[in-house]
């Protein structure tokens, strides 16, 4: 299952319209489970010509990903978010210390945010993974997170290093949940999950021309009081879930063998996620610190 929203559908490790992790159950008389659950399973997969792999996926068992090169690995997926994410950094640190806070300053984090979202747009539009793309869009998205981060920072002092270590303590423990099972991410949830979230977003969006057209005061939904942090969280809660995605479509990506070039898909999706839950965890620890 993938949604029609481009910036939704975390452009999973599929062929077609398929996903390799919400597939649904095969029909009766319909093909064998290894060609339906496995989107790979053509187009010169090895899976394809290798009867033991076949019969793991018969039996139900996902088969282990294959030892050849040209195969995405956990490796693979390290390497490319961490050149993603520390595309995002080196962007961030340069803005903070080039760009002292000022309208003009605010007005560039607006502009790089803007060229961040459709260079965003334009990969999640393609079928394959562009490195060039999604490293701009890192470094642009680094530049707006050092200007609002250090804006944050001159009013809220250490609001930024607080909102690393909860970013990085909500990344735990939803890995930690994913990984001890406590969450199961089938094509049930995550429908539940993508309608929320994708409400979530209008419901922003109008909130947000509201505020523009000042028919509501103070940020509206979005204040910096007790419903601002309530809507914090949920925005927080939400993208833990999208990190339930990643990691699912990760999983998958290795066990059916997904191609090399897809590690940058998932690096894509992971720094994505990072960031939104980084900006909702700056503003909410914005909240509860108060105007000290």
């Amino acid at each position: 299952m993938r949604s029609s929203n481009p910036v939704f559908s975390r452009r999973g490790f599929s062929r077609d319209n398929g996903y390799a992790g919400f597939n649904a159950a095969p029909q009766a008389g319909g093909p064998a489970v290894g060609t339906q659950a496995n989107p790979y399973a053509q187009g010169g997969n090895p899976y394809a010509q290798n009867p033991y792999a076949q019969q793991d996926l018969q039996q139900g068992a996902p088969p282990q990903a294959p030892v050849s090169t040209g195969r995405m690995t956990m490796d693979d997926v390290v390497m490319r978010s961490a050149m993603t994410l520390g595309t995002v950094t080196v962007g961030a640190i340069l803005a903070w210390a080039l760009l002292p806070v000022s309208s003009t300053s605010y007005g560039l984090a607006i502009g790089a945010a803007l060229v961040a979202f459709v260079l965003a747009m334009v990969q999640s539009f393609k079928r394959t993974a562009s490195p060039a793309l999604i490293l701009g869009y890192a470094a642009f998205e680094g530049v707006f997170l050092g200007v609002i981060s250090e804006m944050y920072n001159s009013r809220w002092s250490g609001a930024p290093f607080q909102a690393v270590l909860g970013t990085m303590a909500v990344s735990g423990a939803t890995l930690l949940v994913y990984k001890a099972g406590w969450i199961r991410v089938t094509a049930r949830y995550a429908r539940i999950g993508m309608t929320i979230a994708i409400a979530f977003v209008v419901v922003m969006a109008v909130n947000l021309l509201l505020v523009a057209f000042g028919v509501a005061g103070d940020g509206g939904l979005r204040s910096m009081g007790p419903l601002g942090a309530l809507v914090g969280i949920l925005a927080i809660l939400i993208g833990a879930f999208f990190l339930t995605l990643d990691f699912k479509q990760i999983e998958d990506g290795i066990a059916y063998g997904a191609p090399k070039e897809e590690a940058w898909l998932a690096a894509f999706g992971l720094t994505m996620t990072l960031v939104w839950i980084y900006v909702e965890m700056l503003r909410l620890v914005a909240i509860f610190s108060g105007d000290d």
